[in-house]
């Protein structure tokens, strides 16, 4: 899920500590004799958002809406993410003056922002873009990590979830993914992301999912992290869009400014 990005790419316009704790945050887990496997949790998943069959008749997305971001004084902006299968993505955000993009073409990951400037990313923080940058990601989990484990069930806000602990095929901290037991639908995860600061651990409340062309998405996803907490509200989701496969490309380096007096 290529939002999950967001969190190192609004860290380029400020810094700030986010809440101490997640609204709508799990309690503490509780171990069930009856509990299902994690392939079966999966499986009614892939069947709440659509099945294969539907999401495999998409090959592109543009989804459009507004950015808040709640440790900056509320300050919001819009924001636009374009995916082109198999594994293709831009997000372009305006926050607050700055343009902030981040890119994907299949092999080569990039950034631009205010704080960083325009760069190339490598070893981790490429890793992480290509495995959320997958068209299919949402139907690919159990290619995507190693070892996907049922660890009991909890509470997240009023629904009861199912607990699957996710070990990504890199190794490293194992990500938690809360499936609601009654829809089948992904509505909490812990997540880890590689930074040029380090590793960064964030929490995704997924909500308000809809009907869009036969599959299931969700149009608001609140994130946060130690950095920052934000909430992204899309407005408009269009899919099977012509979309260039230039327009995923890094864009050329902006000349050096003259020297002073020139």
């Amino acid at each position: 899920m290529v939002l999950l990005a967001l969190g190192v790419a609004t860290s380029g316009v400020a810094r700030a500590q986010a809440p101490s704790k997640t609204a709508g945050a799990p309690a503490a887990a509780t171990p069930s004799a009856a509990l299902p496997s994690a392939e079966r949790i999966l499986n009614h998943y892939y069947e709440a958002i659509g099945g294969r069959s539907a999401w495999e008749k998409l090959h592109s997305r543009v989804s459009k809406g507004t950015i808040e971001i709640a440790t900056m004084n509320n300050l919001s902006g819009t924001i636009e993410v374009r995916m082109k299968a198999p594994n293709s993505t831009l997000v372009v955000i305006h926050l607050g003056g700055a343009v902030i993009r981040q890119g994907f073409d299949g092999a080569t990951a990039w950034s631009d922002d205010p704080r960083n400037g325009l760069r190339v990313l490598t070893g981790a923080e490429l890793e992480d873009e290509r495995r959320e940058s997958n068209f299919y990601h949402a139907l690919d989990l159990q290619k995507i990590y190693s070892k996907m484990t049922a660890t009991g069930t909890e509470k997240v806000g009023d629904l009861d979830t199912y607990v699957i602990e996710a070990v990504p095929l890199s190794g490293g901290d194992a990500d938690r993914l809360y499936f609601d037991t009654q829809s089948g639908l992904l509505v909490h995860s812990v997540n880890h992301r590689h930074t040029p600061d380090g590793t960064m651990e964030f929490e995704v409340n997924i909500k308000d999912y809809r009907d869009v062309d036969g599959i299931k998405l969700p149009f608001s996803v609140e994130q946060i992290s130690a950095q920052s907490a934000f909430t992204i509200k899309f407005s408009e989701i269009e899919q099977n869009v012509d979309l260039a496969d230039s327009e995923f490309a890094e864009p050329a380096a902006e000349p050096a400014p003259p020297p002073s007096g020139k």
